[in-house]
């Protein structure tokens, strides 16, 4: 399947991890090339109202500042998706239940994967 359907499919579950409360963290890796943005993070921002995320960008140069900004999840979704594929190749979202790896092969498809959750409620 093509890695954007693919990665509309793990987003589903980045919103029903948000929903049920057991999202822990997003992480961006596996770098294309040797760009100088090294990882994006995205962590739970616990406030009153809305589901918020810290979007941290942090970048390999000590020149350049890494960058944090609050956002919504829809918001950090254009982020995210806007850096598939040019600047990394993986994205892992870590919730209390289960664990969940989208990943770009070299032919441009997209799969996911689940496993045994890294974090937990204990």
């Amino acid at each position: 399947m093509p890695y954007l359907e693919m990665f509309d499919l793990f987003w589903k579950e980045v919103i029903k991890s948000a929903e049920e409360g057991s999202f822990a963290k997003l992480t961006m890796a596996k770098t294309i090339g040797k760009p100088n943005l090294r990882n994006i993070f995205v962590r739970p921002v616990y406030s009153e109202g809305d589901f918020k995320v810290l979007l941290k960008l942090r970048y390999r140069s000590p020149e350049t500042e890494d960058q944090e900004d609050e956002l919504s999840l829809e918001e950090a979704f254009v982020v995210i998706r806007s850096h598939l594929k040019k600047s990394f190749s993986t994205v892992l979202l870590f919730t209390t239940t289960k664990d969940f790896t989208f990943k770009i092969n070299k032919k441009g498809a997209g799969s996911i994967t689940e496993s045994l959750p890294t974090f937990s409620l204990n």
